[in-house]
């Protein structure tokens, strides 16, 4: 925030998603996974243990294990998914891979390779497409039982399909061959983005109950999220870099364009109708700091730029901003009997409240500063409501809220990047998924999972502030 960016957060799970440039080019997800293990329950829709789909019955070099089951199992879902919708979105059918799956025991240095790697340790952590031999192949000793074990079965879900989603790309004109002949055209972050949206896709067929074998209910997602933006790119990386995945405000916002608006859009993205949010740091110092902002710094950091932003939007409305003052105490505040979280819009008073030794802090600490930003621009978004004479108390406020701290967001990157440090952005993200804040209300009330908080802000942030229920 302001020539800032993040740091690591301390005891959080963290995957990191790159791409493996193997003998022939083939997308991978090289993860390293670390944190407390989640239990999120399964997505196979029985309830009998060992239901599914024997995976011997296609997956080739299979233990027939638990973990094939799982990959088998969604892996078939995948399949009939593409059968369906393949042909209306591209006009022919679709075609199973030619090559198959793969499972891989990297844990046994005599198991088998896969094709595209000389040896099965080259799979390690890793679940990939490989176009010159049409298969996917996966990890199954340290790849998707830890994803499993980290964010749920759901995360499973979301690496093969997202794998998928590049054999997709290889049989509609955004394949290998394409991308070698126009790199300019088809950078390796948009090819992801369109994988993550063609994932987001078959979620939310699953999530319809159109599945014969899976299920995901809808707040659950917000694992399948905290799984999808671990993968994201390590801060500061070039969306122009030859491995860009992108980060995870990229990675989120094509999965949940994929959910909301189906294949059509994904099969329609590129360079000149994507906008990409992963950059390289703006300098050195901002480098070595991790871009952060210390806590006692944030505030006076991002006042001024909160002052400026909600000026305007009010005034285009015909009203005049008053800056609503910030006193920091111990403890949670507590505004006219509403518990709004660390950072509170006192209606009566038409003043700011945070705590300054306690759970703000801690959230700056191990998510980073804009973390802290974005809370409290929710809080701007109920000042601004009053002064525009909107309800503060409701879903539809909580919602608001969240969408004119991503409305303030967006103008801060559309002035040419110089507010945002790499890694800002994700740091919207995570707060939002891990803490319902932001959508609280003036009575301290909040609706909804963190995925909707995710696309309130990100409306915000690419529609401004008049979509955003003020007007």
């Amino acid at each position: 925030m302001g020539h800032t960016g993040r740091v690591n957060r301390p005891g959080k799970s963290r995957l990191v998603l790159l791409l493996s440039v193997l003998a022939l080019l083939a997308s991978a997800c090289t993860t390293e996974v670390a944190g407390t293990p989640l239990s999120q329950g399964s997505v196979v829709s029985r309830d009998t243990p060992g239901t599914g789909v024997d995976p011997k019955s296609f997956v080739k070099n299979t233990d027939g294990g638990e973990v094939d089951r799982l990959a088998a199992t969604v892996v078939t879902d995948v399949r009939v998914f593409w059968t369906e919708t393949f042909p209306t979105a591209f006009g022919k059918p679709f075609d199973d891979l030619s090559g198959g799956y793969y499972s891989v025991d990297t844990a046994d240095a005599d198991a088998k390779a896969p094709p595209c790697a000389d040896k099965a340790a080259d799979v390690e952590g890793n679940a990939f497409y490989c176009p010159n031999a049409d298969i996917i192949a996966w990890d199954r000793a340290a790849l998707l039982p830890v994803l499993r074990d980290r964010f749920g079965e759901a995360a499973v879900m979301l690496v093969l399909a997202h794998e998928m989603g590049h054999a997709v790309q290889d049989r509609t004109g955004a394949g290998l061959d394409e991308r070698k002949a126009d790199p300019r055209k088809w950078p390796t972050i948009l090819i992801e983005a369109m994988a993550d949206c063609y994932a987001g896709a078959f979620v939310r067929w699953v999530a319809d109950g159109k599945a014969e074998h899976l299920e995901i209910e809808t707040d659950r997602l917000d694992q399948a999220l905290e799984s999808l933006i671990s993968f994201r790119d390590p801060i500061g990386t070039s969306q122009g870099d030859r491995g860009a995945h992108g980060d995870a405000f990229d990675r989120v916002s094509a999965f949940q364009d994929g959910y909301e608006q189906g294949v059509k859009l994904c099969s329609e993205m590129t360079v000149d109708n994507r906008t990409f949010t992963a950059g390289g740091f703006l300098s050195a110092d901002d480098q070595a700091r991790g871009g952060n902002l210390t806590f006692s710094e944030i505030f006076d950091s991002v006042t001024p730029g909160l002052d400026d932003y909600f000026t305007k939007l009010v005034a285009d409305k015909g009203k005049q901003w008053t800056p609503p003052a910030a006193t920091g105490a111990d403890g949670e505040p507590t505004c006219d009997g509403g518990k709004q979280g660390p950072v509170a819009f006192c209606a009566s008073t038409k003043a700011l409240a945070y705590d300054k030794s306690g759970e703000l802090p801690k959230i700056h600490s191990e998510i980073g500063d804009y973390a802290t930003a974005t809370l409290l621009a929710s809080r701007y978004g109920l000042a601004a409501r009053q002064t525009l004479g909107k309800p503060l108390d409701g879903e539809q406020a909580g919602r608001s809220a969240v969408c004119l701290s991503g409305s303030f967001t967006g103008s801060l990157f559309a002035a040419n990047k110089r507010y945002l440090s790499p890694g800002d952005l994700d740091e919207a993200v995570q707060v939002l998924l891990d803490y319902d804040y932001a959508a609280r209300d003036v009575k301290g009330t909040a609706k909804g999972a963190g995925f909707d908080r995710v696309r309130e802000f990100r409306k915000g942030f690419t529609q401004g502030g008049d979509a955003c229920g003020i007007t």
